[in-house]
């Protein structure tokens, strides 16, 4: 029922002089915390593009004052930099590709109030956020299975986040009731069929939620490919970024044939700072505002509605 009188509706409301000024104050306020948000990323994509020596005066940057360029085309000179996309995309559309697919039918039978044993299952899933069996284990068996330098090693060992896991069960707990189990059942359809028929049509949200979250930590993970790769022709992105700022340090004399002086080169190892920073994450805002619907709505998932 309408809390509005059908006499008011269409007119507008009068606000009060503390109503304005309430008004006021908040809108300034939150233009003041977009601001303290979205300046460091403009900081750092300005500061990409602008001499070092202007960036590291302390100045405050609104504008290129000073383009130097010399930075972006060393990135885009280094020819690993593609072979590290590519491998980047694959080790991403696989990984993420595994994780959805363990990780929500996982989260959905874990919902199940009929499933025997789940609130043990559950704990003992809890258990490994705090206790591990630590990297020497884990690169043992990785190395027994025979999956060591390939795909399947940045992959497999990560294919459940169980925050995730714990996100997506809460998601079909409060979304996914009960009744509507009973009545597909009285109908006679069957268990798979109602996950595939009606739960995942209506799980478009925590699918896009998931979905962002791992395809973002294998886009910026290196530590498991530091790991695990010993061909360095299989390297992601952040780790052929990374090695590509090791070179460029002061005092390293890599990169034959670049025999630009001591100052060039801090100036260089300066700005490939934040030139790095924007080539590994152009992918990821190029996709987020897709997704940028569900992630707010994620954002709620398990909270108190009322």
């Amino acid at each position: 029922m309408s809390l509005i009188r059908p006499e008011t509706r269409g007119k507008r409301i009068s606000l009060t002089r503390g109503d304005r000024v309430f008004t006021a104050c908040n809108t300034v306020l939150m233009c003041l915390i977009i601001i303290v948000i979205l300046y460091p990323l403009y900081f750092i994509l300005i500061a990409s593009v602008t001499d070092p020596y202007v960036v590291n005066s302390g100045r405050l940057l609104l504008y290129p004052q000073k383009l130097y360029l010399r930075g972006y085309q060393k990135i885009f000179e280094y020819r690993p930099l593609w072979s590290g996309y590519r491998w980047s995309l694959i080790y991403t559309l696989l990984g993420t590709l595994i994780n959805v697919l363990v990780t929500v039918p996982a989260g959905y039978s874990l919902s199940r109030k009929d499933l025997v044993g789940r609130n043990a299952m559950m704990f003992l899933f809890t258990f490994t956020m705090f206790f591990s069996g630590g990297l020497i284990p884990l690169y043992l068996l990785v190395s027994n299975i025979k999956i060591l330098n390939t795909p399947w090693a940045l992959t497999l060992p990560v294919a459940v986040s169980v925050w995730n896991l714990i996100i997506t069960r809460t998601f079909f707990q409060t979304n996914i009731p009960d009744e509507m189990l009973e009545a597909a059942v009285i109908d006679g359809c069957s268990n798979f069929r109602f996950f595939f028929s009606i739960v995942l049509p209506l799980s478009k949200v925590i699918l896009s939620v998931i979905t962002l979250f791992y395809a973002v930590n294998h886009w910026n993970g290196y530590f498991y490919a530091l790991i695990y790769l010993s061909d360095d022709r299989r390297y992601p992105l952040q780790l052929i970024l990374r090695n590509l700022l090791i070179i460029n340090t002061i005092g390293n004399s890599s990169m034959a044939g670049d025999s630009i002086g001591m100052a060039d080169r801090m100036r260089l190892a300066e700005q490939l700072k934040y030139g790095i920073i924007v080539v590994s994450s152009v992918p990821l805002l190029i996709v987020y505002p897709f997704l940028q619907k569900y992630f707010a709505q994620g954002v709620m998932i398990g909270a108190i509605k009322g």
